[in-house]
């Protein structure tokens, strides 16, 4: 991941802090072992979780190793990196409110524990099984990718193998994942959550210091290099850092990626009421929206050091890079352990509600409609299993990544393509609300010409001639599945 000749011995003081992070969050998910008695407890946490746990949840959750490294380099970018990505926040709040008063309702009448079981009862089984195989299977695989890349990290700094990394990121996460169930998860959320913040600000207080004559010395370079403009007014939609798309695609995405999508559904059934997750999920909105400035700002503020002459940087190294590269060469010890610690925790967070919400998703659309009758003991059992199984699938996806020459571009790929799916899947879910009914056939139709529609502007942005940006790829999926389910319904009834 850094350029050739870039090596780093890690101080055994940073290493200790790693080991102890690492050991702790594994007790931690014992600790909440006992209290697992059904699948209700191990899923939604008994839904008695207060709402600044279910935000400090949603937020940790969105927050990912890629977000830790690569969104400075997104500020820091020699060429034209600025405080444009900040747009996307705007449309994340703006689907963040449709969400609470459009979406949300409907999982708060039952006793859910899975998004997709809401489509059992708008469509049929069929729906619900589509969708929900599509988030497990995409989810698998992203966040196998997600343990790689963050398994690279920890094998660059510490020295171990690339397998023996991946194995401890992996195996830690699925333990107390395994142990503690979703209690286990929020709260080492919310430890993950003050770790990688904390180490953010530390780490950019220091970088403020690095640079001549500080905040002021800051504040004066970026604007000599138009680093602060956040609002970019094109109307270019290959574009991805608009105004335009970031208030529609941010919209779209969220209402995706929070409102249709188990990972963050779960944490809302996790809350004691509507009000309360309503809350949770909006407050999370301004959080984020400020964590996205505080790690933008670090870029620029990469940058400007840089460009001062006080810290010069190698040919060839890539923008998200960087402030890894930073943490390294100009953290003291101690910080440099706090810091790499931060960017586990940010991974971690993001896999243990992978693997949680994966096992609640088959469990709540596969095994219990097959088996209904069970005891409690019996599905709680068969929810560890299936938290092991996804814990191994990822593991394997991480290894298998490991292996192949070219990790870099398979990432990118496989990433983009689980973006692909996140349209169809909400499309469902607003058909699910409208007073006019549509069929199962009709819906699953809608949904296999939104896919084809994203795919069309997909194929040609891979082959490196994109002339509609990431952003839009949701709106476009959702419009299309509803307009074409809407479309075929009456059709099929006329038969």
């Amino acid at each position: 991941m850094e350029p050739s000749g870039f090596s780093y011995s890690l101080h055994s003081f940073d290493l200790a802090i790693i080991v102890v992070y690492l050991t702790g969050t594994t007790l931690l998910g014992a600790c909440f072992r006992k209290g697992q008695k059904d699948i209700q407890t191990y899923f939604v946490g008994g839904r008695e979780v207060s709402w600044f746990l279910v935000l400090v949840s949603i937020v940790a959750t969105e927050t990912s190793t890629v977000t830790f490294l690569s969104v400075p380099g997104l500020a820091f970018n020699p060429s034209n990196g600025n405080l444009t990505f900040l747009q996307l926040s705007l449309g994340y709040m703006i689907g963040r409110m449709v969400i609470a008063w459009v979406l949300l309702p409907g999982y708060f009448q039952g006793q859910y524990i899975s998004a997709y079981e809401v489509l059992r009862k708008k469509f049929d089984a069929r729906v619900q099984r589509s969708a929900s195989l599509l988030f497990m299977f995409t989810r698998t695989i992203a966040d196998g990718l997600r343990l790689f890349l963050t398994a690279l990290l920890l094998q660059q700094f510490t020295g171990w193998g690339m397998g023996l990394s991946i194995l401890i990121m992996g195996v830690v996460t699925l333990v107390y994942t395994y142990l503690g169930g979703m209690q286990a998860v929020l709260w080492t959320d919310f430890i993950q959550f003050l770790i990688y913040s904390a180490g953010a600000l530390v780490a950019g207080f220091i970088l403020l210091n690095l640079i001549p004559d500080g905040w002021q010395g800051f504040i004066s370079a970026a604007n000599q290099t138009n680093k602060l403009q956040w609002l970019d007014f094109s109307f270019d939609a290959s574009k991805p850092y608009t105004l335009w798309a970031g208030l529609v695609g941010g919209a779209f995405v969220t209402m995706a990626s929070h409102g249709a999508d188990q990972i963050m559904v779960q944490r809302y059934l996790c809350a004691r009421n509507l009000n309360h997750a309503r809350i949770a999920l909006v407050a999370s909105g301004v959080v984020v929206a400020l964590q996205f400035l505080l790690f933008l700002l670090i870029g620029a503020g990469l940058f400007v050091l840089a460009n001062s002459g006080s810290w010069p940087l190698p040919d060839g190294i890539r923008n998200d890079q960087v402030f890894g590269r930073f943490i390294v060469e100009k953290l003291p010890v101690g910080v440099i352990g706090l810091v790499i610690a931060a960017v586990l925790a940010a991974a971690m967070s993001t896999l243990s509600s992978s693997l949680n919400s994966s096992a609640s998703a088959a469990i709540a659309d596969f095994y219990k409609p097959l088996w209904p009758n069970l005891s409690d003991g019996k599905y709680l059992a068969v929810s560890r299993l299936l938290t092991i199984l996804f814990g191994l699938a990822q593991i394997s996806v991480a290894l298998i990544a490991w292996q192949i020459d070219s990790p870099r571009s398979i990432v990118d790929q496989v990433l983009s393509i689980a973006g692909l799916t996140t349209g169809m899947v909400l499309g469902l879910f607003l058909l699910g609300t409208m007073n006019t009914p549509v069929s199962s056939v009709a819906a699953l139709i809608g949904m296999v010409l939104g896919f084809i529609a994203v795919l069309a502007v997909y194929i040609p942005a891979a082959l490196g001639n994109a002339f509609v940006a990431w952003p839009f790829y949701a709106p476009i999926g959702t419009i299309t599945t509803v307009l074409m389910a809407l479309f075929v319904n009456p059709l099929l009834k006329s038969r």
